[in-house]
């Protein structure tokens, strides 16, 4: 699998503050290459000692809309494991990641696209923001991955709520659900984020990493063991619901 990391625009902002901008106009679909890009990315910055904080932010009006449903309905089944390997590459490199990772959130973050928020050690987000997960009204479930990262990340009233009825929320109700930390007016956003990836990068990075592995580093396992079993199973993703769901979505 070819991996795109063209939409993902690196600013160096000096002191160790790295950020990402996504910049797959209109809204950060996702797609196979483009998740394998995003996962070379995260791991070279995760490998790199020059790097104390990183910052996730989007160049379009929403963070991410997730899958583009009108190409995804047509996926053949080597499309659907390629995009299950890519969603599970793809956040997990994030998730694992030994760096602090700031997320900027200027718009919608939904279905796949809510794991770029997740996957995040500090969100911060603008009022308009809305967060949902809504893989069940589009006809298909979690791969191991995201799934892993939604149990780890929500408690499980909300990981109720999110995945069985896939409706969005709003800023407050994720922040008083603990899926955001801060909400900060859409002017104050950027600086907010290098505020807070000033502050993250001021903490002993080994120290840093050593707790975020012992916070993570038994979710990690068991979504990797997840992870294994899922592709060998290797089974398409849809079921003979799927492309009507999705159509329905579309409208």
């Amino acid at each position: 699998m070819m991996a795109d990391q063209s939409w993902i625009t690196q600013k160096d902002h000096g002191n160790g503050i790295r950020e990402l901008v996504l910049e797959r106009a209109p809204v950060n679909a996702l797609d196979p290459k483009i998740l394998m890009g995003f996962q070379d990315v995260m791991n070279d910055l995760s490998s790199d000692d020059n790097v104390r904080s990183i910052v996730l932010s989007s160049g379009c009006k929403v963070f991410s809309a997730g899958l583009n449903l009108k190409k995804a309905r047509h996926f053949d089944e080597d499309d659907q494991r390629a995009i299950v390997n890519g969603l599970n590459q793809g956040f997990m490199a994030l998730f694992a990641s030994p760096k602090p990772v700031i997320c900027a959130i200027n718009g919608p973050a939904i279905a796949g696209g809510l794991f770029f928020v997740l996957a995040s050690d500090h969100r911060i987000a603008v009022p308009h923001a809305q967060f949902g997960l809504a893989e069940v009204r589009v006809g298909v479930g979690f791969p191991a991955g995201p799934l892993g990262i939604a149990r780890a990340m929500l408690d499980a009233n909300m990981t109720r709520r999110m995945m069985m009825r896939g409706q969005p929320i709003d800023v407050h109700a994720a922040l008083a659900a603990g899926l955001v930390d801060e909400i900060v007016a859409s002017e104050d956003l950027a600086q907010a984020a290098m505020d807070a990836a000033r502050d993250f990068a001021q903490i002993p990075p080994q120290a840093y990493a050593a707790v975020k592995s012992q916070l993570r580093a038994d979710t990690i396992a068991r979504i990797a063991q997840a992870v294994a079993v899922e592709t060998a199973a290797d089974l398409p993703w849809y079921t003979d619901e799927t492309a009507a769901a999705m159509a329905r979505m579309i409208g």
